[in-house]
């Protein structure tokens, strides 16, 4: 298929507003499951890191979720006041706060697990194809968290007729 010619100022040809609207359609996909649950994307988004590896600090939490520490901090105290994690200095360096899920929180996280499946279901993709684009778009996102001097060059017209 040959090129064609896009103007730059075409959405539908843009690459960062098909990301940007697919994320849209995730959160208003995710929004109702959560609401059931008493969660928001984010908090479910510590649950899930917390799921994997239990008793993070605030710190590796964030880079794990790519959250900064002045939105974690209240999310967190949020999800703390609700009885799912508890928060408490560590041992070896008072400077950092760890947290773990409380028994509500896993028992919670469970549930919350299902709705992981539930939205796989809607996606009108194979496993494999899910993965590809997975993994396709944390590539993309990775190379936009680097320094601007190690990555190639693309021309803005690349970006728009590529994507």
């Amino acid at each position: 298929m040959p090129d064609v010619p896009t103007s730059p100022l075409d959405l539908d040809q843009m690459l960062c507003f098909a990301i940007y609207s697919a994320n849209g359609a995730f959160n208003r996909a995710y929004r109702p499951m959560l609401d059931r649950l008493g969660l928001t994307y984010p908090q479910y988004l510590v649950l899930m890191a917390l799921g994997e590896t239990d008793g993070l600090t605030v710190g590796e939490i964030g880079a794990h979720v790519f959250l900064e520490s002045n939105t974690l901090t209240p999310l967190l105290k949020r999800l703390e006041a609700a009885g799912h994690v508890v928060r408490r200095r560590d041992t070896a360096d008072e400077r950092q706060v760890r947290v773990s899920l409380t028994d509500t929180g896993r028992a919670l996280l469970q549930d919350a697990c299902a709705v992981t499946q539930s939205l796989a279901g809607k996606l009108a993709v194979t496993q494999t194809q899910a993965i590809a684009l997975r993994d396709a778009i944390a590539g993309l996102r990775d190379s936009l968290d680097e320094p601007a001097s190690t990555k190639p060059s693309v021309a803005a017209s690349d970006l728009a007729r590529d994507g």
